[in-house]
């Protein structure tokens, strides 16, 4: 079924519902603002690991690839996240392997452990391919993201939810560079929600135009920037 995520057509969860967090396989930080784990324990699945949030494997998710015929743009493990520390190469190798078997979609892997990528392309098992877009999520100006070396792999930024002024990011994109930045607010009614200033989404923005970078504006800043909203792919300018 398509997803309602707006930046991609389908999304895939081979490890199920379930994530780390910030912290530890032995103890579990789940974000503030999650919204998987929310829909986690709602009983999306009639998996009790599904719904105590903790990663395991699905990989029969992995046989939808080769079913969609049509090319699509898929969003890999979108309930968790495939890099976190705790998470076996082997997991991942099952996952990259399937992907690459059906090569006529597009895939985009999102982290907040950039780190794990960094690791794995220096041992040469971060594929190189344009099919793949690895991307980072951040939600302040001061996160740590996954940039392209040399142009090398497809790369990009998520910033959701958007929590501070990225007035200084173009300083960071002198030596840093990206292909894609997706912006989003923090949905739900959590207490303590930041709502994002116009501001600053337009300093994104900004930075975006001068690196020629894509950018994508979520469906829930519509409120804030009362405007139409941009919403571009790199891969079509290509």
């Amino acid at each position: 079924m398509p997803t309602v995520i707006d930046w991609c057509d389908e999304t895939i969860n081979p490890l199920g519902h379930g994530c780390y967090g910030t912290g530890t396989k032995e103890k579990p930080e789940v974000c503030p603002y999650c919204y998987a784990v929310k829909l986690a324990r709602r009983n999306m699945r009639g998996c009790e690991l599904c719904r105590q949030f903790i990663p395991h494997t699905h990989f029969e998710q992995l046989e939808k690839l080769r079913q969609w015929k049509k090319p699509k743009t898929i969003f890999v493990q979108s309930m968790g996240d495939l890099f976190h520390d705790d998470i076996p190469d082997e997991w991942i190798d099952e996952v990259f392997n399937a992907c690459k078997s059906a090569y006529w979609h597009r895939y985009l892997f999102l982290t907040k452990n950039p780190k794990r990528y960094i690791e794995l392309d220096k041992n040469n098992k971060l594929p190189l391919t344009d099919i793949f877009w690895f991307g980072t999520t951040i939600t302040n100006s001061k996160s740590e993201y996954f940039y392209s070396v040399g142009y090398n792999h497809n790369t990009f930024l998520s910033i959701e939810p958007i929590q501070d002024n990225f007035e200084e990011i173009e300083d960071v994109y002198e030596h840093r560079f990206v292909d894609w930045i997706i912006i989003g607010a923090e949905t739900g009614n959590r207490k303590n929600k930041i709502i994002p200033e116009k501001k600053w989404i337009e300093n994104i923005i900004k930075t975006c135009r001068t690196r020629r970078v894509s950018v994508f504006m979520k469906k829930n800043l519509s409120e804030i920037w009362q405007e139409p909203l941009i919403q571009e792919y790199p891969w079509r300018k290509k």
